[in-house]
């Protein structure tokens, strides 16, 4: 087989995950080349990813058809000889550029209306763990009703870049070890740790004498804001890094990082793949769906009979699964983990 096809998923989490897939595919197509299509959004961490050979980026905004957009790849695509498409997203638009392009063999879950895109449709297995990197990784089998052991995802870092970054925004220079903490999650405040509970985190990890980072995109910025006034109130002092960094920028902080705690995130998964002791939150969401998968990771949760509910905000107005996760929990997690 000469070359394979993975189209990837748009969410940083998910393409984390879809790193066990790719490997997978490499494994059991030895000699093939794997490359990888991906959003704008997600693409640069295949980069950093060891099988997948070229990173094809789409340009089209996350959630927009882009139908001339798409053509256009798709003509790139089509001469590159690939015989095996494996279409990790459900979503129809996800299927158009590999049929457009004349790919061979199109294999991709039977979601979505997707008849005609796909020619190799696997029906979603009832029976199949519930966890998104087996779903993917049983996608990238051949076999269609194999059930691979998934291993967990791994990607690679440069921690001389990270040094770099971390002196330019004048961190990581006090010799002290890091804390990173991660308080954002788009899929909504349901997922995301109270402002006020990472504050008293920071404030017990500086008082054992770790230096504490807030660690996030443009959108985590207030979340960043209310840790460092909440933190300012109890004698903390985290580094509100927030919006200043890159994707690949914030992987090569993240890896310096001697421990890091998130919510429900991409940037959980990011410091699982790197294998960074990693504490992760869970409110709305489980665990059984999408753990850490990192090898030192620990899990922070909460037994009630609402959740999880997996909704975006709390359908009973108290998002008590998150507001009575304490940070003494926390604290407790992480300092065993780390």
């Amino acid at each position: 087989m000469s070359g394979i096809l993975i189209v990837a998923p748009a969410w940083v989490g998910d393409m984390v995950m879809a790193e066990s897939a790719i490997r997978h595919a490499a494994v059991t197509h030895p000699g093939a080349r794997i490359d990888v299509l991906a959003p704008g959004a997600t693409a640069p961490l295949a980069e950093r990813m060891e099988h997948a050979s070229r990173v094809w980026t789409m340009p089209a905004e996350h959630g927009k058809l882009g139908l001339g957009m798409r053509w256009r790849m798709a003509r790139q695509l089509a001469g590159e000889g690939y015989e095996l498409a494996i279409v990790l997203p459900g979503s129809w638009k996800s299927a158009l550029i590999p049929m457009l392009a004349g790919i061979k063999r199109r294999r991709g879950y039977d979601r979505e209306f997707r008849h005609g895109l796909l020619n190799e449709k696997r029906p979603v297995p009832p029976k199949l763990s519930t966890r998104t990197v087996d779903y993917y990784v049983a996608l990238a089998d051949d076999d269609p009703a194999a059930r691979p052991a998934a291993k967990a995802p791994e990607l690679r870092a440069d921690l001389d870049r990270g040094r770099e970054v971390a002196a330019r925004l004048g961190v990581g220079q006090s010799g002290k070890k890091v804390l990173a903490l991660c308080p954002g999650a788009e899929f909504g405040p349901a997922k995301q740790w109270p402002a006020r509970h990472f504050a008293a985190l920071a404030a017990a990890a500086e008082e054992r004498g770790h230096e504490v980072w807030i660690v996030g995109s443009p959108k985590d910025a207030p979340a960043g804001d209310a840790i460092v006034a909440i933190g300012a109130t109890l004698g903390a002092a985290p580094i509100d890094l927030t919006g200043k960094t890159k994707l690949l920028e914030a992987v090569d902080l993240l890896a310096l990082a001697d421990a890091v705690v998130s919510n429900d995130s991409g940037l959980m998964h990011v410091a699982g793949a790197l294998g960074r002791p990693v504490v992760a939150i869970y409110g709305s969401t489980s665990p059984d769906v999408t753990p850490p998968l990192g090898p030192r990771s620990a899990v922070a949760e909460i037994e009630l009979p609402c959740r999880p509910c997996f909704q975006r905000v709390c359908p009973l107005g108290h998002t008590n699964c998150l507001n009575l996760l304490t940070p003494a929990l926390v604290e407790e997690k992480l300092f065993q983990s780390a």
